[in-house]
């Protein structure tokens, strides 16, 4: 259902082309000037009708404040100066007032028609799978997102996407690929933050027999393997400074050189590189070079937090839903009103990640044909109170039983962030992640959340 602002500050005027356009199942909002008009952001509606005269400025100066939204100027001045001029000044047509409605509905229809045809579609991604699908999304940033995605992709540049985690990177990665002169060529794709340090320089650029200590054979690394295609680094901010000086000279001078080895051998890869890190800020703290940071900022994306895609939060959740759906063999539920309204109103930290988990566990917890917000589990629910007044003790979980009885009071988060600086010093994030039960992956993640740093090690280069 397309959406259109109509600022009149004539209320008869205005109350009547409201229901006119509501017959023909348009979404109205009203302004009666153009300081109203702004504080209903007209660049989020798809069309904005306002007229020519109104109480203080002039409906023209909403041209530019509506973009990339037209503006179509209503004017009871039908000269043709005024009509000239409103088009000089980038309104999309006008109309004379009094209007025709069948005139008016067909130049509604078919401006709304023009702005569909020039809006840019989202990308159609193969997934792992081989499966295809789609980017979702149609408010302003995402438009903006799929504009660079299509420039982007044909210029066989370095590319930086920044976004919290779990907005996508890793989608907008694929789209970039798949629409490259690379396409036909392999994508491999690394989360910098899941594999240890230690390790992660051999697993990027591969090491001889007998480099190191267990190096029992030769083995070739990630960025050989994406030779001629594209290697994509997610969360790049956790790259060790020994690594990210051997990914510099791959992307100066197109050349790696084994760990153990003497031999230098040429590579053609296309580096895509995504963090939800600020990298310039990093590289004033020494934890992020500086030149690879100019490197890697050739063609920058934001993508956008889900909290600040309001339009778009129960498009996604539809069509993660139907998905969902089909994994469990429960085709035909339905988010009830209440488990809408949760889901629009959520913040959503974890963004569309955390938006599929919700979905599937109602999927899962769902008794009858609708998910009802307890379903999603995003608000913790209250514990009842037993009728003998006694509040239950909860619980301990997994990761407390392995401490004292002196700590049985602490929250997970708190037992997580005394467990981990406490051990660290002695402890490989590996064997952090064992005792804690979790993966490397969630531990990083538990990190971040946190604001823990990774204990950096100190080590010679083994090239």
């Amino acid at each position: 259902m397309s959406r259109i602002l109509i600022v009149e500050d004539e209320a008869i005027i205005r109350t009547a082309l409201r229901r006119l356009l509501e017959r023909h199942d348009y979404q109205i909002s009203e302004a009666g000037s153009v300081d109203e008009a702004l504080a209903l952001e007209p660049r989020t509606f798809d069309l904005v009708i306002s007229d020519l005269r109104l109480p203080g400025e002039p409906g023209t100066d909403l041209i530019e404040h509506a973009a990339p939204a037209p503006v179509l100027i209503m004017t009871s001045y039908a000269s043709m100066r005024s009509a000239v001029d409103s088009l000089k000044q980038g309104a999309v047509d006008y109309v004379a007032k009094p209007f025709d409605h069948d005139e008016l509905l067909e130049t509604v229809a078919r401006v709304l028609h023009q702005q569909m045809s020039h809006r840019p579609t989202p990308p159609d991604i193969t997934d792992v799978g081989g499966s295809r699908q789609q980017m979702i999304g149609e408010c302003p940033a995402m438009q903006a997102v799929y504009t660079r995605i299509r420039k982007t992709a044909p210029a066989d540049v370095t590319v930086l996407i920044q976004g919290e985690s779990g907005t996508g990177k890793e989608l907008v990665a694929r789209a970039i690929h798949q629409q490259s002169q690379r396409a036909h060529a392999p994508l491999i794709c690394v989360n910098c933050a899941a594999i240890p340090e230690t390790l992660i320089e051999s697993e990027l650029f591969g090491h001889e027999k007998g480099a190191f200590t267990g190096a029992s054979a030769a083995r070739t690394g990630l960025v050989e393997a994406a030779d001629g295609g594209t290697l994509f680094l997610d969360e790049i901010g956790e790259l060790p400074l020994d690594a990210q000086a051997r990914l510099l000279r791959v992307l100066q001078e197109g050349e790696i050189r084994r760990i153990g080895s003497v031999e230098t051998r040429h590579v053609d890869v296309r580096l895509i590189a995504a963090t939800h890190r600020d990298l310039r800020v990093l590289s004033k703290t020494g934890e992020f070079r500086l030149d690879l940071y100019y490197r890697l900022n050739v063609m920058q994306i934001d993508l956008p937090a889900l909290r600040e895609r309001e339009d778009d939060i129960l498009l996604i959740a539809d069509v993660l839903l139907e998905k969902a759906c089909r994994r469990h063999h429960r085709e035909g539920l339905r988010l009830s009103r209440a488990a809408r309204r949760e889901i629009h109103d959520y913040p959503w930290p974890g963004n569309v990640r955390e938006l599929e988990n919700a979905l599937e566990r109602g999927v899962i917890l769902a008794e009858g044909h609708l998910i009802h917000p307890d379903d999603l589990g995003l608000r913790p629910s209250r514990t009842p109170t037993p009728r003998n007044g006694v509040e239950p003790k909860p619980a301990p979980s997994p990761i407390e039983s392995e401490e004292s009885s002196s700590e049985e009071d602490l929250s997970l988060e708190d037992y997580f962030q005394h467990f981990v600086l406490e051990h660290q010093d002695h402890m490989s994030e590996t064997e952090l992640a064992q005792k804690l039960g979790i993966s490397r992956k969630c531990l990083w993640e538990r990190r971040q959340r946190l604001g823990i740093p990774r204990k950096k090690q100190t080590r010679r280069s083994s090239a």
